[in-house]
């Protein structure tokens, strides 16, 4: 519809998630109309994020160092260890302030119709963990909180059946209060903290 750059821009802004034509075309002429040091600031931040952004080297949440905050915090319970998709999700359930314990940040869920299998995400790195006693403890009990939609089920599933054979270890899922289809980071932090109290096993 418009020429060159500003076109250019309109569908870089559309394929983002959550953006559609109008909001696109809304924050690119928004953008024309920045000044040009709010535009370089925006650019910096962009780049530091691609630059400056890890992943954990025990959770695969993001993290400004190669073990995030969590991991490196005595006071969090080592034995048990909630799975979810994003790291988006580590932060739903921070702000619920129900889990003392650590996460397994999976990097999405199970979409055979999309090209995401098991050797997509980081499900072989959890049964590394699982399997490898630490200095601080086993793991006793693995909380699954995959989003209530149909990958995310599926996801949970497959878990369920690969983490069965493991002696001791207790596999838990989050409880009822949680719409289905919907996604952990929309939800309310009383919603999500009666579905993480109330979880049962599998």
């Amino acid at each position: 519809m418009y020429e060159g750059p500003v076109q250019d821009l309109i569908d870089e802004l559309g394929r983002l998630p959550g953006v559609g034509p109008k909001s696109a075309q809304r924050i690119a002429f928004h953008l024309l109309g920045v000044d040009p040091a709010d535009l370089s600031r925006l650019q910096d931040a962009l780049q530091r994020v691609k630059d400056g952004v890890l992943f954990c080297d025990v959770c695969g949440n993001v993290s400004a160092e190669q073990t995030c905050r969590i991991c490196k915090d005595p006071r969090r319970d080592v034995t048990k260890v909630c799975v979810v998709e994003e790291p988006k999700d580590v932060a739903a359930i921070e702000r619920t302030r129900e889990f003392k314990g650590r996460y397994h940040v999976l990097g999405g869920a199970l979409d055979p119709l999309s090209g995401v299998g098991p050797d997509q995400l980081r499900i072989r790195e959890l049964l590394t963990r699982i399997g490898t006693a630490s200095a601080e403890g086993e793991i006793s009990e693995l909380i699954i909180a995959t989003d209530p939609n149909t990958e995310g089920e599926a996801t949970a599933t497959y878990l369920v059946r690969m983490l069965r054979d493991f002696p001791g270890l207790a596999v838990t899922r989050l409880a009822s209060g949680l719409p289905m289809g919907g996604d952990l980071e929309f939800a309310d932090e009383l919603t999500l903290g009666r579905a993480f109290s109330g979880r049962r096993a599998v």
